[in-house]
C-alpha cells in the first residue's frame, strides 16, 4: 500500500492566475486602426511617386518631341526628312529601351511638341494618355476645354475618350454666342443659368438598348438607373439622385415624375420625364404642372425654382417655342440617342439644332 499522503486541497476561494496575452490580440482595435493609418500613408506616398514619374515622363516626351522638331526639322513641320529620321531613332531607342520609344510613339512625341510648344501649358494631373486624346482634337477651343474639364472632374482616359467622341464640347456650345464659347474653351463648364446645364442631345448608349428594338418608357427608365452613375456623368456637374417614379397626388389623381434630380451647384430641383416618340404640346404642359408643383408645395426657403426637362426621342421647336410662355426659363426638351452617333452625324444634326435656333430668333425679332 502507498503510504504517500494526499494533500488535500484547501478550500476558499482560487487566485486568480493572470494569463500571458497572445501577440497577435494585443489591442486589437488599436492596431486595426494604426494599420489602417499606415496603410493609408503608404498607399498616399505611392500615389505621389506614380504622379512624380508620371509628370517627370510626360515632360521628358515633350523635349525628346522638342529635340525632334527644331533639330531634326529646322522648326518646321516638314515631316519628310523627320519620318526617315524617325525610323532610324526608333531602332537604337526601343532597342535601348523599350517598346515605349518606338517609331510610332516618337511620332506621338514629335506631334505632342507641335500640340503643346509652351512646356508650361501642360498639365501635372494628366497622363501621357490623355495628352494622346487630346492631340486628336483639332479646334484648339475644344482641346483647352476637354483639358480643363479632366482636371476639374478628375476624367480617366476612357470618360475622356468618350466625352470627346460624343461631342460635348460641340453639344454645350450649340447655344452660346462667340463670348460664350470662348468661356467655354477657358473655364470649361460653368453652371451660371439652367441653359448652361442643358445639353442637346443626350447620348445614352451606356444604357445598351437598341434603337431597332420597340422601347417602352419603364424600360428606358430602368436602364437609366441600372446605369445611374453614367447617367449622372453625362447630366453633368452638381447632379445627385433623388427618386424615381416621384408620386403628386391632386384631388384624388395620381400623377408619376419619372426621375427627380437635385443640382447641387444651382440648388434646384431637376425633374425628368421620359417619352417615347416625338414630343407632344401635352407633355409639356404636364411638365408645367410637376414644376409649379413643386415650386409652390416643395421646396425649402434656399432652394431655386425647379428645372423640368422633357427627354424625347424626336421634337419640334416650333411646338416647344410656342407651348410655353415667352420668358420661359425653367423647361426644357433635348433629345437623346441611343447610340454614340459618329462625329459627322452629331456635326450635322447639331448644324441642323443651330439653324433651327436662329431661324426662330429671327422670328421674334421680326414681331
Amino acid at each position: 500500500m502507498n503510504n504517500k499522503k494526499i494533500k488535500s486541497r484547501k478550500s476558499g476561494p482560487k487566485k486568480a492566475t493572470k494569463r500571458k496575452r497572445k501577440t497577435g490580440s494585443v489591442g486589437s482595435l488599436g492596431a486595426g486602426r494604426v494599420y489602417q493609418q499606415i496603410r493609408d500613408i503608404i498607399e498616399h506616398a505611392r500615389g505621389n511617386v506614380a504622379r512624380a514619374i508620371n509628370t517627370e515622363m510626360v515632360f521628358a516626351y515633350w523635349h525628346i518631341g522638342k529635340v525632334i522638331v527644331e533639330e531634326d526639322q529646322k522648326g518646321k513641320s516638314r515631316a519628310e526628312y523627320g519620318e526617315r529620321l524617325i525610323e532610324s531613332l526608333a531602332v537604337r531607342l526601343a532597342s535601348d529601351f523599350g517598346k515605349g520609344f518606338d517609331g510610332r510613339n516618337l511620332f506621338y512625341m514629335r506631334q505632342f511638341y507641335l500640340s503643346y510648344p509652351k512646356l508650361n501649358a501642360l498639365r501635372s494631373e494628366l497622363s501621357w494618355t490623355h495628352y494622346r486624346i487630346l492631340m486628336q482634337i483639332e479646334k484648339t477651343e475644344a482641346r483647352s476645354f476637354y483639358e480643363i474639364e479632366c482636371v476639374k472632374n478628375n476624367w480617366s482616359t476612357r470618360e475622356l475618350e468618350r466625352q470627346k467622341g460624343s461631342l460635348l464640347f460641340e453639344r454645350l456650345a450649340l447655344s452660346k454666342d462667340k463670348k460664350g464659347l470662348m468661356k467655354l474653351a477657358q473655364k470649361g463648364q460653368e453652371l451660371a443659368t439652367y441653359k448652361d446645364m442643358i445639353k442637346d442631345p443626350y447620348v445614352l448608349e451606356f444604357t445598351g438598348l437598341s434603337p431597332q428594338s420597340k422601347l417602352y418608357e419603364s424600360k428606358l427608365e430602368q436602364a437609366l438607373i441600372d446605369n445611374l452613375s453614367k447617367f449622372l456623368l453625362e447630366l453633368g456637374k452638381g447632379f445627385t439622385f433623388v427618386a424615381r417614379q416621384k408620386r403628386i397626388s391632386l384631388n384624388g389623381d395620381h400623377f408619376y415624375i419619372d426621375l427627380v434630380f437635385y443640382n447641387t451647384i444651382l440648388k434646384c430641383y431637376v425633374l425628368i420625364d421620359l417619352k417615347i416618340g416625338k414630343l407632344a404640346h401635352q407633355d409639356i404642359g404636364q411638365m408645367q404642372m410637376y414644376v409649379n408643383y413643386y415650386d409652390r408645395e416643395l421646396i425649402q426657403k434656399d432652394d431655386n425654382p425647379t428645372v423640368g426637362l422633357l427627354l424625347c426621342e424626336g421634337k419640334k421647336d416650333a411646338v416647344v417655342r410656342y407651348t410655353l410662355s415667352k420668358d420661359n426659363k425653367q423647361i426644357f426638351a433635348s433629345r437623346y440617342k441611343l447610340y454614340l452617333p459618329t462625329e459627322a452625324e452629331l456635326i450635322k444634326e447639331l448644324k441642323r439644332e443651330k439653324a433651327l435656333i436662329e431661324n426662330l430668333k429671327n422670328l421674334d425679332k421680326r414681331r
